[in-house]
């Protein structure tokens, strides 16, 4: 759809605003129609939940962070535009928006990461940048998040042809300091986008949700190198969760770098030694992921239900029908208790219909 200047500057706030998540931003827009609407319901909305107001971002701050991205020349991209990349719409929740810097083009072409470890050997680095340049030349957008490493030389053999670098920190945040050349070639030929606002710094927090988006814009994830204990295998993860494809290079098991590497393939990723292997997988999957669930059928809640749902909550995820059954209410009338609850700090939404206190 296309959104009209007012609509988008209304989704950027609602997205800013504390405890409103992914999953709380979907349904807000899903219940009221628009963020315009959902943002004129607030009041009444976190009132009715029983520990008073919990405040919107405020538009000063809004209309600031407009500013500082059209100074760097880049581009606002909300989840329900046209832009928004089909694999990452996909993803349960979808990450509300993202900044882009350079060829958004190049997110609608078929994605796949290529992650690993950033203190890499020297022919994990040499497998990275010569598999990413395979690749491009395949017709595949390479993804990955601009680490030392085997991020950095996946981008590099990658950016001939097009790569896009996911970062934690703003669409400009220039980390590691000594990529900041790389950051440049790839913001001139490639695209490089962030969750974050421009200016923010990527803090520890960041690199979760940005591995989330590395997985989520790819129908798979290549991992080269990486410990046990690594963001890689979290990426890995999270692919297998968004249903993409795990592909692991193997190593020697003297190394520490492979035994990640070497686990996934234990456990079932598809091992991968070149081009060839990526090619016989895909052509071999019949679909990328799941059809999304669809949304709730929302209906007003009063405050006794509200009541009644707050007191089910624990802290084990509960599925959102286990809930409804146990009051025996509508699911739309809990499903919009459970969003009401989660505006005011009482409830926390997760992926898959899932809530806990």
């Amino acid at each position: 759809m296309t959104l009209d200047p007012a609509e988008r500057f209304a989704r950027l706030r609602l997205a800013r605003t504390e405890r409103v998540g992914p999953v709380a931003f979907r349904q807000l827009l899903e219940r009221f129609g628009s963020a315009q609407a959902a943002i004129a319901a607030w009041p009444r909305l976190t009132a009715r939940a029983g520990v008073g107001s919990t405040p919107l971002f405020e538009p000063e701050r809004t209309q600031a962070e407009l500013d500082a991205g059209d100074r760097l020349g880049a581009r606002l991209v909300l989840w329900g535009e046209a832009d928004f990349p089909e694999a990452l719409a996909a993803v349960d929740p979808p990450p509300p928006l993202f900044w882009a810097l350079g060829d958004l083009a190049l997110t609608q072409r078929p994605c796949l990461a290529v992650v690993g470890a950033r203190v890499a050997s020297a022919g994990g680095l040499r497998i990275a940048r010569g598999l990413s340049a395979q690749l491009g030349e395949a017709g595949w957008t390479v993804v990955s998040g601009l680490a030392r490493g085997v991020d950095g030389a996946a981008h590099e053999g990658a950016l001939p042809t097009g790569t896009v670098a996911v970062l934690g920190g703003g669409v400009d945040d220039l980390y590691p300091p000594d990529h900041a050349a790389l950051h440049a070639r790839i913001a001139a030929q490639g695209c490089v986008i962030s969750e974050r606002p421009p200016g923010a710094r990527a803090q520890a927090q960041d690199f979760p949700r940005r591995n989330r988006i590395i997985s989520g814009l790819s129908r798979g994830v290549i991992v080269v190198e990486a410990e046990l204990r690594s963001g890689s295998l979290i990426t890995a993860r999270q692919a297998l969760d968004q249903g993409r494809e795990v592909f692991a290079v193997p190593g020697s098991p003297l190394d520490p770098r492979s035994r990640g590497t070497n686990d996934l393939i234990r456990n079932g990723a598809t091992l991968c030694e070149g081009i060839e292997d990526v090619e016989r997988a895909f052509s071999t999957l019949r679909t990328l992921r799941e059809p999304p669930a669809p949304p709730p059928d929302f209906a007003e809640p009063d405050v006794a239900l509200i009541e009644q749902v707050a007191a089910l909550l624990s802290p084990t995820p509960t599925p959102r029908d286990e809930l409804a059954r146990a009051v025996g209410a509508p699911p739309g009338a809990v499903a919009a208790a459970l969003l009401e609850l989660s505006l005011v700090g009482r409830a926390t939404l997760l992926p898959g219909g899932l809530v806990s206190s």
